[in-house]
């Protein structure tokens, strides 16, 4: 089970960096689903993120792909109102929370596959004339990002990355940003899991070198190989599979 885990995770791990995400939403599962425990599959899941975004963060942060005037901001506001959605999730249906979550996730993919080829490209001197502006959205975007996360149980990028985008950010900056940021919310969420004790290190040795090759593989063809028609088009694939996993999880609970 060790090396299909560890072929499974350089699969995701690859897919997902291309599109700025965390392979976590798509491991917990599968982990799960090849006989390891769920938490084990939780804490490995977490940290394969941390380490798999911070290999791809470092190319990134070369080609000058990431916005540190967005990322921060959100970095900082979601952390706080994360634990406001997950105080406020114990009052409000979960199942009709998620249901518009996964109307959320397919409309952005939707209007990703079938907007114009043009993407609204950034300059750098446009990014430097618009600090405020940055700071503004990455703040409004931390607020809504966060409170999600809590409220919903989901990570932060699987919002972030649509709305960056939907705001006119070129695809690319908008999939390493969200990259960047996926690496704190993934470290928080994983040090969360190390008292437990739910840690399988012989998984976790052979499934963080897989990770780092994908996520190595994964971003350099996000930067060199893919044009940023294409890594629209991966985004939306797999913002569809989020929809069509978190879908599947809410369909069990009727059946």
């Amino acid at each position: 089970m060790i090396i299909i885990a560890t072929v499974v995770t350089f699969i995701f791990t690859t897919l997902l960096t291309i599109a700025g995400e965390g392979a976590a939403i798509i491991l917990i599962p599968t982990l799960n689903f090849l006989g390891f425990d769920i938490r084990v599959a939780m804490s490995t899941a977490l940290l394969l993120n941390s380490i798999a975004m911070i290999s791809a963060s470092t190319r990134y942060y070369k080609k000058n792909l990431i916005l540190f005037k967005i990322a921060f901001p959100i970095i900082i506001v979601a952390s706080i109102f994360s634990n406001l959605g997950a105080h406020v999730s114990h009052y409000v249906p979960n199942t009709l929370l998620n249901l518009l979550f996964v109307c959320f996730l397919i409309f952005a993919a939707t209007k990703m596959l079938y907007s114009s080829k043009k993407s609204k490209k950034n300059s750098l001197d446009e990014k430097t004339t618009k600090n405020n502006k940055n700071l503004a959205s990455g703040i409004v975007i931390g607020v809504v990002a966060g409170f999600a996360a809590g409220l919903l149980g989901i990570g932060g990028g699987n919002l972030i990355l649509p709305v960056l985008i939907g705001m006119g950010i070129e695809s690319k900056n908008a999939s390493a940003t969200t990259a960047f940021i996926v690496i704190f919310s993934s470290l928080s969420g994983f040090i969360g899991h190390i008292g437990t004790g739910d840690i399988n290190m012989t998984l976790v040795f052979y499934a963080s070198i897989a990770s780092i090759a994908g996520a190595l593989l994964g971003s350099w063809l996000m930067t060199d190989k893919l044009k940023s028609g294409q890594v629209k088009k991966v985004i939306a694939m797999v913002l569809m599979l989020v929809a069509t996993k978190k879908l599947w999880n809410i369909l069990r609970i009727f059946i």
